[in-house]
């Protein structure tokens, strides 16, 4: 495997699982939770769920960034003469790095603590600004995949 293929093969699988797993949490098992459990248990699962969730996107913070600077240096070198869907791709990456840390070091550091203390109007607060960010987030995202899937044909 060439170093060109090991590079787009991390970071492709770095957005799906970033980016799957908040439309998957978002879509499908936010509303099923939403409509079946009570706030303790409701609160208590998606503490769990983010405990499991949260490291694996810290890992594709991690990941697309260098990957994808890795592949802007080996196929333009550099930023300077990369095309314009790179440049795009690039700032809404970022702008979601941005978004997700505010999550996990504001929000959902809240929503652990009021689940700790049994607060759950308060860890409903917390949850609904992490809904409200991770929507935010699931559409930048998207809107990522269809730039970077669609974006040298255009």
């Amino acid at each position: 495997m060439s170093l060109a293929s090991l590079y787009i093969v991390v970071h492709i699988l770095s957005a799906v699982v970033w980016v799957g797993g908040m439309f998957f949490a978002y879509v499908c098992l936010r509303p099923v939770a939403a409509s079946l459990l009570e706030p303790p248990q409701r609160l208590s699962l998606w503490v769990g769920i983010f405990n499991r969730f949260f490291p694996l996107v810290w890992v594709a913070v991690i990941l697309l960034p260098l990957s994808g600077y890795l592949m802007v240096f080996l196929f333009w070198q550099g930023l300077h003469v990369a095309p314009a869907y790179v440049h795009i791709m690039n700032g809404l990456g970022l702008l979601m790095i941005v978004v997700f840390s505010h999550v996990y070091f504001a929000s959902f550091k809240k929503l652990k603590k009021a689940v700790l203390n049994e607060d759950w109007q308060t860890g409903a607060g917390a949850l609904a600004k992490i809904r409200k960010l991770v929507a935010l987030n699931l559409t930048l995202g998207l809107l990522v995949v269809t730039v970077a899937s669609s974006g040298r044909y255009l």
